[in-house]
């Protein structure tokens, strides 16, 4: 399954909106990881470009954690996907209520797709505050 694909099904008019272009086998996840907001640079973002930024920093914290990993479909093959709270870029230093709010029905239905998983990890205030509004 598409994620991107399956969230655009639920995407109104909203433009700017993001959503993770990755093919996953919900059934093999059990665990979700949810970052704070997805990247001004859509390449930047945990499933786009192999040394995207957003890596940069992950990557040696599974290795860290003693998960040998050097790519995000090796943590995919470890059971554990990455999105982003909020699927609009932040334009200020803060993040908007209005941002999360908006983003929060397609977390709900991204979650949703996942059936097995058994934890969920929130990096971040805004990860806490938008999970905690579902």
């Amino acid at each position: 399954m598409n994620i991107q694909k399956e969230l655009e099904q639920l995407s109104t008019s909203k433009t700017g909106l993001r959503f993770n272009d990755v093919d996953v086998i919900p059934e093999t996840i059990y665990t979700i990881m949810i970052n704070e907001v997805v990247p001004s640079c859509i390449e930047d973002d945990f499933y786009g470009k192999p040394d995207a930024a957003y890596m940069t920093t992950t990557i040696p914290l599974f290795r860290k954690a003693g998960i040998e990993v050097s790519s995000v479909q090796d943590i995919l093959n470890n059971g554990i996907y990455i999105t982003n709270a909020v699927k609009t870029p932040k334009t200020e230093y803060a993040v908007s209520k209005e941002s999360i709010e908006e983003s929060l029905p397609y977390l709900e239905r991204e979650l949703a797709l996942f059936p097995n998983v058994k934890v969920i990890m929130l990096m971040g205030d805004v990860a806490k505050k938008a999970f905690n509004m579902i």
